[in-house]
């Protein structure tokens, strides 16, 4: 940026650094209370387990407090904007700094750039411990808070659909042709009838399609069981299909989710809450940004008109809109009602032009 757009470094590092602890020590004070509640809750759940002691809740603590970091930041960054706003307008710095002749733009530009580096840096964290918190933390979970399963390439009870038929395995493992289904059942329809269930132990991928290893026949017509032997099915049904079942756009970092959007796209499975939440790892962090620009109405007006308490009222009000929103778009999009790139980046552009309408209108 050019030197106009900042007319003293001092002012701006003033401005930033105030910026940056507030939030901080909102982000802090929040994570404490939110942690202890969360663990009262939850304390009797991991202590449940048998042979579980203090060493797994502070394993449970480790694994939540990211989630819990992520989860606030914003919103200590919304908090931490207002509380910093009100203050150098109850000092009347604000006045000074408009006397001075910057415009409201130039007064918000230190807290958005600072804004913006912990953007990269929430998404950064974002990417390398929070999604890998949350999916130790979901497997623990299934576990019931006993020894966490060891992360293996496949899943459980899943379904796949053959034309009109469909597939059933009770487990996959393997990944491609190494692909292997445990007590496959297939369910052989027509116009929506059923006509037969075949049933296998196992099946592996072979000659485009699937070998029943052991597979028998039962007739709904005739109500008759046939051995089959091994037998050859699901020509065209892909491993891709099987093992890309269980993707949790959570528990993936972005580059992951990136390429298991492009397997399940190219297995023919639907992706559209996935990529939902794949931009959303873009758009949460970049909401950081939009704190400033929300909670500028707290700077400007005479503080001894009365009224900065209700500025920063509105404030709060606007950047809780934008959560509420953000949430809306995102569960929209995990339910298909709306695209992906609208419902992740929809409630950000819109409270974007909101604070830039407010901030014009107000003051500039």
């Amino acid at each position: 940026m050019s030197n106009s757009f900042f007319p003293s470094s001092t002012i701006s590092w003033y401005m930033a650094r105030m910026f940056l602890l507030r939030s901080l020590a909102v982000l802090l004070a929040l994570a404490l209370v939110l942690q202890t509640l969360d663990l009262l809750g939850e304390s009797g759940s991991v202590l449940a387990y048998k042979g579980n002691g203090s060493a797994q809740l502070w394993t449970y603590l480790s694994l939540r407090l990211p989630e819990i970091i992520a989860f606030l930041l914003p919103f200590s960054i919304l908090l931490g904007t207002i509380i910093t706003l009100a203050t150098l307008n109850q000092n009347s710095e604000v006045i000074s700094m408009k006397a001075a002749g910057l415009s409201a733009h130039q007064v918000l530009a230190p807290l958005i750039v600072a804004a913006f580096g912990v953007a990269l840096a929430s998404f950064a964290f974002n990417d390398r411990i929070v999604s890998r918190a949350t999916a130790t933390l979901d497997r623990w979970q299934h576990a019931d808070y006993g020894p966490i399963p060891a992360e293996r390439n496949g899943a459980d009870n899943v379904w796949v659909r053959d034309g009109d038929h469909l597939i059933h395995a009770e487990s996959v493992t393997g990944r491609g042709t190494a692909t292997r289904l445990s007590n496959v059942t297939i369910y052989n329809r027509s116009g929506g009838s059923l006509l037969a269930i075949v049933r296998a132990p196992r099946a592996i991928p072979q000659g485009g399609g699937w070998t029943l290893i052991g597979a028998s026949r039962f007739d709904v017509a005739s109500g008759t069981r046939t051995d089959m032997g091994n037998v050859q099915v699901g020509a065209g049904v892909r491993p891709e299909q099987f093992t890309l079942s269980n993707v949790s756009a959570d528990g993936l970092s972005f580059r992951r989710l990136w390429r298991a959007i492009g397997e399940l796209h190219e297995a023919g499975r639907p992706t559209a809450a996935l990529q939902a939440g794949l931009w959303h790892k873009l758009a949460g962090p970049l909401s950081t940004i939009l704190m400033p620009l929300l909670g500028a109405v707290a700077a400007f007006g005479l503080a001894r008109s009365g009224r900065l308490f209700i500025r920063a009222v509105i404030g709060m009000a606007l950047g809780f809109a934008y959560f509420v929103a953000d949430n809306f778009g995102l569960a929209m999009g995990n339910l298909g009602a709306y695209p992906p790139l609208l419902a992740a980046w929809g409630p950000f552009f819109l409270f974007l032009l909101i604070g830039e309408a407010v901030l014009i209108q107000t003051e500039e």
